[in-house]
């Protein structure tokens, strides 16, 4: 047999040598995926978990049942955080090997920056690599720029500046203008924000190791926003879009912000802090401000929030908040098409009263017995939207990175996401 194991799908059950119910068996010709209900997709992507987890790392997708969705089904499962992993597909019509490549250059980007180490991907990094990306996909069509250290405090981005202050690697700022008119004057038909903390300590709350293990993760946000901007590009998509980044580290030293410090915020709002570990909506904050100024019909943050989501969904779906149910329910519509994992949490105008502060318009954190963090984050949010009932989604990005494999994921990175932003930014 030679080193590339050809994967064929059936209907077929399998033969009852290989267990009752078998995914996968192998014969002469190679190995057989035996799709026997009607969860297609979600019995391709596990037996490409299956067959990366058994060591077979080159396939190559033969017989005529192959498409794009079963193609993309198997590639999602057969991913490792680790190199040397490849899939060849049959040949598909133009139009769908566009899109797959698409789909590829997206979340193979999204992956790789999130997987690296916080060494390598410092906040700077992030910014220029992200808008370096974008650019390289409609050179003509994006501009950029990154503000850095106290650059950030000329322009009035205080919370970027205070949360990453701390750290001897300056905070930075992503301010990014896909148009593809040409027309300076366009208006803006959406704004993606993108939290993008490269490595999160905690601050002075400081995480205990275990929960600092995956921390370079924290700017999974940051990554999934570009990813999206990238594949509604690839797509098409001829609005005018911009891509704020707020990316920092939350590191501990004798400049890093405290407990009881206050931010005042470029729109007047004053922030107590209670807790520094609640940093990624400080930066958040920063990036919505900015949003609002330009006017947009859509603003879209995207953000590894809260454990409180993540804890509530698992790592299968991105939890999804919003005062605007018509566009909340676009977004789910959207997340349906792309088979994607997305689910709606409560956010109420009484959330966005559990924040007091004695000294602040609000805290950082939520107080009271049993107050749901995953919405009061989303209603600080809401804070520094200028009309936060009408087109502003907000994404807790549970799902964007993985501490242990599933049947269905391989440790690390999944992209996951990409598709249901890229979809909502191509939505009228």
């Amino acid at each position: 047999m030679s080193s590339t194991m050809s994967v064929f799908l059936t209907q077929d059950a399998a033969a009852e040598q290989w267990g009752e119910n078998a995914l996968v068996s192998y014969g002469e010709n190679g190995a057989q995926i035996h799709v026997t209900n009607d969860d297609v997709l979600n019995l391709i992507q596990r037996a490409g978990r299956t067959l990366d987890g058994q060591g077979i790392k080159q396939v190559a997708l033969s017989g005529d049942e192959w498409d794009l969705e079963t193609i993309w089904s198997f590639i999602q499962g057969h991913r490792n955080a680790k190199p040397g992993n490849s899939v060849s597909w049959p040949e598909l019509d133009d139009e769908d090997e566009a899109e797959l490549q698409a789909r590829l250059t997206a979340t193979n980007w999204v992956r790789d920056i999130i997987n690296q180490s916080a060494e390598v991907v410092n906040p700077s990094h992030l910014a220029n690599r992200a808008g370096e990306f974008i650019k390289s996909l409609a050179p003509d069509h994006v501009s950029y720029k990154v503000l850095k250290g106290n650059d950030l405090l000329d322009e009035g981005w205080v919370g970027i500046h205070t949360v990453g202050r701390g750290s001897e690697r300056s905070p930075a700022m992503l301010i990014l203008d896909y148009n593809p008119s040409g027309d300076a004057e366009a208006p803006v038909a959406a704004c993606l924000v993108g939290k993008g903390i490269t490595f999160d300590s905690g601050g002075y709350s400081m995480k205990p190791s275990e929960g600092m293990a995956a921390m370079k993760a924290d700017m999974g946000g940051s990554a999934m926003a570009t990813g999206g901007l990238a594949l509604a590009i690839a797509r098409g998509v001829q609005k005018r879009m911009k891509l704020i980044l707020c990316c920092a580290e939350n590191m501990v030293s004798g400049r890093a912000f405290k407990l009881g410090d206050i931010i005042t915020y470029k729109n007047g709002k004053t922030v107590e802090i209670l807790n520094t570990d609640a940093e990624g909506r400080l930066v958040l904050a920063d990036g919505l401000i900015y949003a609002s100024a330009q006017k947009p019909d859509l603003i879209i943050d995207c953000a590894t929030l809260t454990g409180a989501a993540k804890n509530a969904l698992g790592n299968d779906y991105h939890a999804l908040f919003s005062f605007d149910h018509s566009m909340a329910q676009k977004a789910l519509i959207a997340a349906s098409e792309e088979h994607e994992g997305l689910w709606p949490l409560p956010l109420g105008e009484h959330h966005r009263r559990m924040m007091p502060s004695s000294f602040a318009d609000l805290a950082n954190i939520s107080s009271g017995d049993f107050t749901p963090g995953a919405s009061t984050a989303a209603a600080f949010l809401s804070y520094f939207v200028e009309d936060y009932k009408k087109g502003w989604l907000h994404f807790d990005c549970s799902g964007t990175y993985r501490k242990s494999a599933s049947d269905k994921w391989g440790v690390g990175a999944t992209g996951m996401g990409v598709r249901t932003l890229a979809n909502i930014l191509a939505q009228d």
